[in-house]
């Protein structure tokens, strides 16, 4: 069954039992917010939710959005009808390994991805098919990831993405190698009492090695209650948007 989930006053996203989102899409959609006029890409988008709050909130150039799975591109291209926004975000039904056929070539600033959490063969399988596919990396590697994002980016464009903090190494590793230096990294944990679940990072390709590691990012107080920065980040957003559980 399909429904509306309400971002913000004059923001909506379609979500469905298989195709919905996380509160570690809508982090990732702040952390790499994009500069004006910067065109960007999303791969394995889902139903369009990190263009659709990079609209929102900033002012970008246009947007591709690039979701394997049809079902849940048929829902991106309604959500970003719906919110009139098909001027400015383009949803392609379309494998993000074929990037040479959907990518633009050198010519984006920034590319986006919350990729399968688990590499091919870890993690428990999901009993959803889409989800399984969302989640494991038999769709897209990171390597696959890398390379897309090299052949893109202009020089000195950014690829942003979130990952459990298992893979930081390997993440890390990879994306140097592939001249995507990392430069800014975030941890996220959901409390203060919890270790940090996830990471953001941001790669540039080309760049000289240095990594500035930003401030850990706590979700909730000891209270239960969010945290200041969750709510100054997130505060023109419903509270629906911010009871999204994590993966």
């Amino acid at each position: 069954m399909e429904k509306w989930e309400l971002l913000g006053i004059h923001l909506k996203v379609l979500v469905s039992k298989s195709h919905s989102f996380t509160t570690d899409s809508l982090l990732l959609a702040h952390f790499s917010a994009p500069r004006r006029a910067e065109p960007c890409a999303d791969l394995g988008t889902g139903t369009a939710v990190i263009p659709l709050l990079w609209c929102g909130r900033a002012s970008p150039g246009p947007i591709l959005a690039l979701e394997l799975q049809p079902e849940a591109a048929r829902m991106a291209t309604r959500t970003v009808e719906a919110n009139g926004l098909s001027q400015r975000i383009t949803v392609l039904q379309a494998d993000a390994r074929e990037f040479k056929r959907h990518l633009p070539h050198q010519a984006l600033g920034l590319v986006a991805c919350n990729p399968p959490y688990f590499s091919a063969g870890t993690g428990l399988p999901s009993a959803n098919p889409a989800r399984a596919q969302a989640r494991q990396a038999e769709s897209l590697t990171l390597l696959d990831l890398a390379l897309a994002a090299r052949y893109g980016l202009k020089f000195g464009g950014r690829l942003c993405l979130c990952l459990p903090v298992h893979r930081l190494a390997e993440a890390v590793c990879l994306f140097s190698a592939q001249r995507l230096e990392p430069k800014r990294i975030r941890l996220v944990q959901q409390s203060p009492q919890k270790e940090p679940y996830l990471f953001l990072l941001e790669c540039r390709l080309g760049a000289k090695p240095g990594l500035k590691a930003e401030p850990v990012l706590c979700i909730r107080r000891e209270d239960g209650g969010y945290t200041r920065e969750m709510q100054e980040i997130y505060g023109d957003y419903t509270e629906n948007a911010l009871n999204i559980p994590c993966d």
